[in-house]
């Protein structure tokens, strides 16, 4: 059996935490539902439309700063499009072939619990695309 392609999963914007309800009000008065929640490990706010594809984040106080961060992110370059995920079969072989590329990866996080697993890799922009591999046993 051959491995599906990777497919567009979501993007992912980066908000000045004092304009994160705006932006959120705005998107909702055009049709999406957020689900509003505080991510405390990663330090950030998040509004998730998981069926339409589309995830606000702000950083928190005292989240994190460095490199690869939504912090550092609005810090350079305010709000805009952080990162747009791509679910792949396997995130590692995706990473193998964008170092062959000259990109780095800046952000990892594995999950798992209750049957399910999340794994993402969040790259360096090359080209100006910032992207995120994401492999997932969830549908």
């Amino acid at each position: 059996m051959t491995e599906p392609l990777p497919l567009l999963h979501h993007v992912v914007f980066a908000i000045a935490r004092e304009r994160l309800d705006r932006a959120a009000a705005y998107l909702t008065d055009l049709g999406f539902h957020f689900q509003a929640f505080d991510h405390d490990e990663l330090g950030l706010a998040i509004r998730l439309d998981w069926d339409r594809g589309f995830e606000i984040i702000s950083p928190l106080p005292g989240a994190p700063t460095e490199a690869g961060t939504a912090a550092d992110f609005l810090a350079r370059h305010g709000d805009g499009l952080f990162s747009v995920v791509v679910r792949t079969a396997d995130c590692q072989a995706g990473e193998h072939i964008a170092m062959r590329h000259g990109v780095e990866s800046d952000f990892r996080q594995h999950v798992e619990g209750d049957g399910f697993q999340v794994t993402e890799v969040k790259l360096e922009p090359l080209y100006g695309i910032p992207l995120t591999l994401l492999e997932t046993n969830l549908p």
